[in-house]
């Protein structure tokens, strides 16, 4: 491929040892796109996006809901304690030899603390833990991968509002140069040296450029609603952006792949992994016994402010012993089905890893030929507009029919216009491999 490359492309796909030793902090994708772009009013709509977006917002639940699955994990390994409190009320007749005796109340206060505690012999809640924490790791990292990807949609959104302003200005220009034209075309047809059929193909690419406008308008307006949206505001076309902000003109040469090592969605998928590892080792320790520890101590009495008296005299202490015997395979099919989501979690990691270095391959050569056409259409818009000049002139001087001047108008038209997009498609191109890379270079 053309241009810069990744070095070291991926010859295997192995785990990275930085990830075994700790991730790297996640870089801030703004503050390096701000480097790229200079606009301090871009900067400010990727800080909106990654502070109001309902997208990230419901991402940042998810990891609060993974603390808490966490938390709930970690707690299995501490013992459990209960309050209970009781009171019965009982009347009972005594009766004999025919005759009754009369009845007797009895009050009755209980209360008690239960205790329960499983011994992790084999390390079952343990790898519970290791599971949960992987997977809150793994939530966390799709956070901050969610958080790139909304900053990079509003400066995409951002360069293609530009575009779509630029073009509807072009649109405008486009109808006035061609109502310029029929005014031309009017005074020649007033001096005899035109005609009718001159005058409405010039009439026509008036027009033509009328509906243009309106097209131009609708784009614009769209884009400026996608862009509030992505800020979290209400989708209106009140945002406004108009001139291209500076960029590097090109990319550094020789950017290592392990930058990839960056990227959160790698560092999540990898975290599924290990996620999906404690899982199959909490479902190969549930085929063994558990061991159960459980003790109660309490207090009965007839008068309820004898139980502020902290002597229990009523306690209990057990060891319990339950083991699997016949589930009809259940925990084995638990077990095979973990190792099947094992060998997944590996897949999806391997395959994020391929669609990685395929996102930075793709974008780098994007760079390289784009930067090619933009370079190519200054040129055809340069040849463009002194063919259009020269073409004008010569009509003027009866030299050439309306045809031609039309035609290179049009010409200049459809350069300017290429230039445009292609400049919106640079710029999203650059974002693209900020993304890509994990951070802009």
């Amino acid at each position: 491929m053309p241009g810069s490359k990744a070095d070291g492309a991926a010859d295997g796909l192995g785990i990275p040892a930085s990830y075994r030793s700790g991730r790297a902090p996640v870089p801030d994708l703004v503050a390096s796109l701000g480097d790229v772009f200079n606009d301090s009013e871009l900067r400010k709509q990727m800080r909106l996006s990654q502070k109001y977006n309902p997208d990230l917002d419901a991402a940042a639940a998810r990891l609060e809901e993974a603390g808490f699955n966490t938390r709930n994990a970690q707690a299995a390994l501490f013992p459990s304690l209960t309050a209970n409190a009781g009171a019965n009320r009982g009347k009972t007749n005594s009766a004999g030899a025919g005759f009754n005796f009369g009845s007797t109340i009895t009050e009755r206060y209980s209360a008690s603390l239960d205790a329960q505690w499983e011994v992790d012999i084999w390390g079952r809640i343990r790898a519970g833990v290791v599971a949960a924490e992987a997977n809150r790791e793994s939530v966390a990292a799709e956070y901050a991968a969610a958080s790139q990807s909304i900053a990079a949609q509003s400066a995409q959104a951002w360069f293609n509002l530009v575009a779509e302003t630029k073009l509807r200005d072009l649109a405008g220009e486009r109808l006035k140069t061609f109502q310029s034209t029929v005014d031309l075309v009017n005074r020649r047809f007033e001096l005899g040296t035109a005609d009718l059929g001159d005058l409405s193909l010039a009439e026509t690419d008036v027009e033509t450029a009328r509906t243009e406008i309106s097209a131009r308008k609708n784009a614009r307006d769209q884009a400026a609603r996608q862009l509030s949206a992505l800020t979290g505001a209400y989708p209106d076309a009140g945002k406004s952006a108009s001139v291209w902000p500076s960029m590097k003109n090109s990319v550094a040469a020789g950017i290592p792949s392990t930058l990839l090592e960056v990227r959160p969605d790698i560092f999540a998928a990898y975290m599924r992994i290990v996620a999906a590892d404690a899982n199959v080792k909490v479902a190969h320790q549930d085929l063994f016994p558990r061991f159960t520890l459980t003790a109660s101590g309490g207090q009965q009495s007839s008068a309820l402010r004898d139980l502020a008296d902290s002597n229990f005299n009523v306690w209990s202490v057990a060891a319990n012993l339950s083991a699997p015997l016949i589930d009809g395979g259940s925990r084995r099919a638990e077990l095979g089905a973990a190792n099947a989501r094992a060998k997944q979690a590996l897949a999806i990691y391997r395959s994020t890893v391929l669609n990685a270095f395929r996102e930075v391959e793709n974008s780098l050569g994007s760079e390289f030929y784009l930067k090619q056409q933009e370079s190519s259409t200054i040129k055809a818009l340069e040849a463009a507009r002194t063919a259009e000049e020269r073409t004008l002139r010569n009509y003027e001087s009866g030299l050439v029919e309306i045809l031609t001047v039309l035609d290179a108008t049009r010409r200049r038209f459809a350069a300017e216009e290429s230039l445009i997009i292609l400049r919106n498609l640079r710029y999203q191109n650059r974002v693209a491999l900020a993304l890509a890379l994990g951070k802009a270079y």
